[in-house]
């Protein structure tokens, strides 16, 4: 194999650390949402202000910041898969076809089985319009992205208004015969259950299709940095992950703080909409600086992150290799050699940073 074919299928590290990262915060958002029906609303009828301030945190700080980060990694990882197939003689499109089916069966017995606000089913569906701009260029796919975000921000906003100067406040929740009907669905037996989840796909697949375009801008997000290979070019330039940081980090707080006001109190319901508007558009930008932060942590001199940044990677590449291609693993083998991690500088096992610390901690290659 040439060196440029070599370059084009190594794995990188920083990616997987991040994909365990962004897992990380979506279970944190998942452990609230399945708690139970009222928790994502905060004031179920056992709650008290400690589960208040909880829901009030996540949906400030956590709720919207990571499964941007994880869809962004979604699309980086589909440029890299390309120059994979490509070094290996290999066509792309039948292995992005296996894998897109793979999710949606996956997403679909989730949603049906487990818990229906499934996100799987939208990534593989968005998955179909990724390869038809699979040639797109960096510039084009980031003025696509922002097109997108833009427009979504717009309608969300503009609803939001228009509910807030057309309706008055209601005086109870409005989500609580809807949630107690759930919850006594959730206390019978598995038929009721799956009774439960069929009925909220309706509801689940038309917010899936509202915030498409803010899942699909950050597949082009991620697509446009692969194509300039930005992990692997500036993912441990301290200077450039601070400098991020220091401008991404209050306007997303600020944005997050905005959004969690209007959709967690002290505003009413009414102002939900305009919440999410803001956190169309803000949380991006907070995702970028715990990103950001997250690689800065893990460069700093001496090399960081030990076990952490080992599980963190561990964690990122069970979730993207066995769905990267499952009838092409099963016919390979497990014993097949994995690529290298990217190391500073392309030097072997002196590296350090996110490499050197999921090599210092005993994380495979």
């Amino acid at each position: 194999m040439t060196g440029p074919q070599t370059q084009s299928v190594v794995r990188v590290a920083e990616a997987d650390v991040l994909r365990g990262f962004a897992l990380s915060g979506v279970l944190c958002v998942n452990a609230l949402l399945m708690a139970g029906p009222y928790t994502v609303y905060g004031d179920g009828p056992a709650a008290g202000m400690l589960d208040d301030v909880a829901a009030w945190l996540v949906s400030a700080f956590v709720a919207g910041k990571f499964y941007p980060l994880f869809a962004f990694l979604f699309g980086y990882a589909f440029v890299q898969q390309m120059r994979a197939c490509r070094a290996e003689g290999m066509a792309f499109g039948p292995r992005h076809l296996r894998r897109t089916a793979t999710l949606f069966a996956l997403g679909l017995l989730h949603a049906v089985l487990l818990y229906a606000g499934d996100i799987l089913t939208t990534y593989a569906a968005l998955a179909l319009p990724l390869y038809a701009l699979r040639e797109a260029s960096a510039r084009l796919a980031i003025r696509a992205a922002a097109a997108l975000v833009v427009v979504l921000s717009l309608v969300l906003l503009s609803y939001g208004l228009l509910t807030v100067l057309t309706t008055g406040p209601s005086p109870a929740p409005l989500h609580g015969p809807a949630v107690a009907d759930t919850v006594a669905a959730y206390r019978g037996d598995a038929v009721s259950v799956i009774e439960a989840h069929l009925h909220a796909l309706p509801t689940a697949l038309s917010t899936d299709l509202l915030y498409a375009p803010q899942v699909f801008a950050a597949f082009l997000t991620g697509l446009a940095a692969a194509r300039l290979r930005l992990l692997e070019r500036y993912g441990r330039d301290r200077r450039r992950l601070r400098a991020t940081v220091r401008r991404c980090l209050p306007l997303g707080v600020a944005g997050g703080a905005t959004t969690a006001v209007c959709t967690n109190g002290p505003l009413d319901e009414r102002w939900f909409y305009v919440g999410q508007a803001v956190g169309v558009t803000t949380g991006p930008v907070l995702t970028a600086a715990y990103a950001c932060g997250l690689l800065l942590w893990l460069s700093r001199p001496g090399g960081g992150g030990g076990r952490g940044a080992a599980v963190l990677a561990a964690d990122g590449a069970a979730v993207a290799d066995p769905l990267s291609d499952p009838v092409a693993r099963a016919v390979r083998g497990v014993h097949r050699r994995r690529p290298g991690v990217v190391r500073p500088g392309g030097r072997g096992g002196g590296g350090r940073g996110v490499c050197g610390a999921v090599r210092g901690a005993g994380g495979r290659e």
